[in-house]
């Protein structure tokens, strides 16, 4: 439901959803568990469209820290986080430092994507 109103723009319900989501996963898995690192992306993404972008760096940066210590280096998710911070320097007009996550992101899919997959295709582009 986060997702769905996230990508209406409707940002203060998909707070919401994700949040309460955030709230019961804290409350029943682990502190490093990977699901909760979905849910600190998935706000990330909502304070990165209301243009929060201190805020949206905050809660990736959260993600990747988990995803650092319980995913293989070449997990897709990993790529995934990566990504998400570029996106979010590169709004903040922070170039290089979203250049180099991004390359990071890319390293992961050219390992591990084949070469027609979309997400490849986002890496590039986000880096071009």
């Amino acid at each position: 439901m986060g997702s769905v109103h996230n990508s209406m723009g409707e940002y203060s319900k998909a707070l919401s959803y994700h949040e309460k989501a955030l709230e019961i996963r804290q409350k029943a898995l682990p502190s490093n568990h990977p699901h909760l690192a979905t849910s600190y992306n998935n706000i990330g993404l909502v304070y990165d469209n209301m243009r929060e972008y201190s805020k949206a760096l905050s809660y990736h940066e959260k993600a990747l820290e988990i995803y650092q210590k319980t995913l293989p280096s070449n997990h897709p998710d990993l790529a995934t986080s990566y990504s998400n911070i570029g996106v979010v320097y590169n709004s903040m007009g922070e170039y290089s430092k979203a250049l180099s996550y991004h390359e990071k992101a890319l390293e992961i899919d050219q390992k591990t994507l084949p070469s027609n997959h979309s997400d490849l295709a986002t890496s590039y582009s986000n880096i071009g």
